[in-house]
């Protein structure tokens, strides 16, 4: 299933009196876009129309389509603790590293859910975490998490 038609799934599901003009402008896509994604989610099975009126339909997940948006959500969840698993492998790894140097304070760089999970490794290690940038810094660089040695810029006289 592709990303948009998940959206679209999750939307009618969260709100089945949805237009096809509401469905575009939350999801960002045109209404014809919505309408050909609506017809192929039903021709799939994961949708049905009812008329509501003479000019409005009411969309309706299916069985099927609600197993496919559990689905879905399920994947998403293992795929999140996967990297929710190695990043805290990865940060346990190098907090070893940094008890082994005998370094007992280092400075967090950047704000992000990666460095949540290193700040959280480091409170259990007993590792203190300082509010300025001194000798050690962690940064985290989308792969893994690396220490380096802070060298302060020195300013001109």
């Amino acid at each position: 299933m592709k990303e948009r038609e998940y959206l679209l799934l999750e939307a009618i599901a969260d709100d089945e009196m949805a237009t096809q003009a509401g469905l575009a402008s939350n999801l960002d896509i045109a209404v014809g876009s919505v309408n050909w994604y609506i017809k192929r989610l039903i021709g799939r099975g994961y949708l049905k129309a009812t008329r509501m009126d003479r000019t409005r339909l009411r969309y309706n997940l299916t069985a099927e389509g609600m197993r496919a948006l559990t689905q879905r959500a399920t994947q998403y969840m293992k795929d999140s603790l996967s990297v929710y698993k190695q990043l805290r492998q990865d940060a346990v790894a190098l907090l070893k590293e940094v008890e082994a140097k005998g370094i007992t304070q280092v400075y967090l760089r950047d704000q992000d859910e990666a460095m949540d999970i290193m700040r959280l490794s480091c409170i259990e290690s007993g590792i203190t975490i300082e509010d300025k940038p001194s000798q050690w810094v962690i940064k985290h660089n989308g792969l893994s998490y690396r220490l380096s040695e802070h060298s302060p810029v020195k300013e001109k006289a």
